[in-house]
């Protein structure tokens, strides 16, 4: 995906998400807690183990 190029987006996206999950651990709803933890689970599966870059010569803007 060409948004997730950038390494600041994988990791603030993925922060965001175990942030999330603490905060809702915190104030009790345990479920979605686990929903979070879940999401950042794939983030770091697939935003950083499985993350392939695109090279320069296989990005195009459109043109």
């Amino acid at each position: 995906m060409v948004f997730f190029q950038p390494l600041w987006r994988r990791i603030a996206v993925t922060v965001f998400c175990f942030v999330w999950a603490l905060y809702e651990w915190a104030t009790g709803s345990s479920f979605w807690g686990i929903i979070a933890l879940g999401m950042t689970g794939y983030c770091l599966w697939a935003l950083f183990y499985n993350f392939e870059p695109i090279s320069p010569d296989e990005h195009s803007d459109g043109e």
